[in-house]
């Protein structure tokens, strides 16, 4: 009969073969979600021998994650600042780096009792509701253009119990008119159409593509965004946006800037992953 830690070495080899990322991580996150553990208890259980009932209930799992579904939508969620984030195909999931445009908002953010903020494109939620719990005083909508991901996200807001307002529509026109905001935070699709077959399969073959490309040079969506801003943000409101790290999508907003006469452009924020860049906007 095998054990806990024999399966999670075959395992670890099988996802090896199959390309996966991070194969023993994801091996030790599938065992631990199929057998009702904490991922940590493998470690104290892997002498423990696995029934075939437990096995029949991995295999499945297994065969998942090797297909290149992603590990969060096998297990069911991920973590995004502490907050339980049920993750599915309705959606992209929320990635860790993401979590970076929370601390900056939270660094610009202060000195008044009550602020207005807008996530556009909220996808999960995820972002909304961070700012939702974390910020004191805060008011925070969310738009999104898919009524799936708004179901997703409106799960999610329940489930963390986060008080946010959703819309449904394009960025910023799915909100009343006339609303104004002290920050508008967004994740926009920002991956240029050409680097589809580039990415890994987990993201392009079961993230949503509506959150995953931004045309050309992938700035299709924020240039649109930048332009509905002009009557949403209130005297030195801010935008906080995440863009690529590729196609110097930097630097072509900054050499835009211009065309925003409404916004003075602040810069590009600390990257500590160097996997994205978070750029940052402020209302003249």
């Amino acid at each position: 009969m095998n054990t806990v830690l024999e399966i999670l070495n075959k395992t670890t080899t099988f996802f090896q073969h199959k390309g996966v990322p991070n194969p023993r991580l994801d091996a030790q996150y599938i065992l631990a979600h199929g057998l009702k553990m904490k991922r940590m208890e493998l470690y104290l259980n892997f002498d423990k021998p696995l029934s075939e009932r437990e096995l029949e209930v991995l295999r499945p799992l297994v065969a998942r994650r090797a297909k290149r579904e992603p590990l969060q939508h096998i297990v069911g969620s991920t973590s995004f600042r502490g907050n339980e984030i049920h993750c599915d195909r309705r959606a992209l999931i929320p990635r860790p780096e993401t979590e970076s445009l929370i601390d900056f908002l939270k660094e610009r953010l202060t000195g008044k009792d009550r602020y207005r903020i807008a996530d556009i494109g909220t996808g999960t939620g995820a972002i909304a509701i961070a700012a939702a719990k974390e910020i004191k005083g805060a008011s925070v909508v969310a738009t999104d253009i898919s009524k799936d991901a708004l179901e997703l996200a409106k799960e999610n807001a329940t489930a963390n119990v986060a008080n946010v307002e959703f819309f449904q529509g394009d960025l910023l026109n799915a909100l009343p008119e006339g609303e104004k905001f002290d920050a508008i935070v967004s994740n926009p699709p920002y991956i240029p159409n050409a680097e589809k077959e580039k990415l890994q399969p987990e993201v392009r073959d079961y993230d949503p593509s509506l959150a995953l490309f931004g045309g050309p040079d992938g700035l299709t969506l924020v240039r649109k965004l930048l332009e509905q801003s002009k009557d949403h943000l209130n005297p030195g409101g801010i935008i906080l946006m995440e863009i690529g790290p590729e196609a110097d999508e930097d630097k072509i907003l900054e050499k835009e800037s211009g065309n925003y006469p409404w916004l003075k452009w602040v810069g590009v924020l600390p990257d500590f992953y160097d996997k994205l860049r978070f750029v940052e906007y402020k209302a003249i």
